[in-house]
């Protein structure tokens, strides 16, 4: 079992493997390492350059999913397979730096449970096309969730193996692992690291990747708030709807006393049924919610806290 565990995701980068895994390698020389590289699907002969990586290196350990499944699937696969007591997340294709590696270890040498990358000097003459889209992200995500960082997109980050060996990840959420961590109660910080363009191949990123990234970000927000107590969401919806539909119902009583206006010549009662249904349909899908969430922690047989250290126990 490896002390430091490595996880990098591949798609489409045959030929920077070699090149990759070289300057990995020198960069975790002097550590107990494994790399764990996922091949998500390529298309060209990334699996056939990985099957050689690991035959040369016991230390390489390669899967390679039946298809593309997207960034966050195979880094949660290398996650999932991974032994190290830390785990560094890096992206394959060269723009992060495996020499930046130490200095992340040597930051969380100082008592933190996560240590994420600040690309520096990314977005050069790139202001209004990139830098700019990028910068409101962050301070956006950052707003909501609470976490302050500036490169949520950086996937080179380190962690400690209790705060990430639980996560599950779906849509585009690797980028909020961090948030995740926060959760459970983990120290986290940055550092700046390099960034260097590719040489090889594509850029698999894109501007339109940002509505993903947004609602995957809706979701992490609702999962912070209510994940453990849904019911104050959906109940609390429904409650609103019902005061719409007491309101409604109410102003259509009294048009109809006071002789203003009659049922049929007011939205009023329609607008209170629509309101009833709406707030009885959200209370039930709480009570729903509840139940899911119950069972879930009791079969799993999981509790909704995390314990930091104990004392004769």
């Amino acid at each position: 079992m490896a002390n430091l565990s490595v996880v990098t995701p591949i798609y489409n980068e045959a030929q920077g493997i070699a090149i990759f895994f070289e300057k990995l390698r020198q960069a975790l020389s002097q550590y107990d390492y494994e790399i764990i590289a996922v091949n998500d699907g390529s298309r060209d002969n990334s699996w056939e350059e990985l099957k050689k990586e690991a035959a040369r290196d016991k230390h390489t350990k390669v899967i390679n999913l039946k298809r593309n499944y997207g960034q966050t699937a195979a880094l949660n696969a290398g996650i999932q397979y991974s032994t190290g007591d830390t785990i560094i997340l890096i992206d394959s294709d060269l723009e992060n730096n495996p020499e930046d590696i130490p200095l992340l270890l040597k930051k969380m040498d100082e008592g933190y449970d996560v240590v994420s990358g600040w690309r520096q000097n990314r977005w050069k003459g790139q202001f209004l096309t990139r830098k700019l889209p990028s910068l409101m992200a962050n301070k956006l995500i950052s707003k909501i969730s609470g976490v302050f960082l500036h490169d949520y997109g950086c996937t080179l980050k380190a962690y400690k193996r209790d705060v990430i060996k639980d996560v599950k990840l779906y849509g585009q959420m690797h980028r909020f692992i961090p948030i995740y961590c926060k959760w459970q109660g983990g120290k986290i910080t940055e550092i700046p690291v390099r960034y260097e363009h590719r040489k090889f191949g594509k850029s698999n990123y894109g501007l339109f990747r940002i509505h993903k990234v947004l609602l995957d970000l809706v979701l992490i927000k609702f999962l912070d708030k209510y994940m453990y107590r849904p019911m104050h969401f959906f109940g609390g919806a429904g409650i609103l709807s019902l005061f719409v539909t007491f309101i409604a119902t109410a102003l259509a009583v009294y048009f109809k006393v006071s002789g203003q206006k009659d049922f049929v010549q007011t939205p009023l009662p329609i607008i209170a049924s629509i309101f009833l249904v709406i707030g009885i349909v959200m209370i039930l899908l709480g009570i729903m919610a509840e139940m899911q969430m119950r069972t879930h922690f009791e079969s799993q047989n999981t509790y909704p806290f995390t314990v930091k250290e104990k004392v004769n126990l």
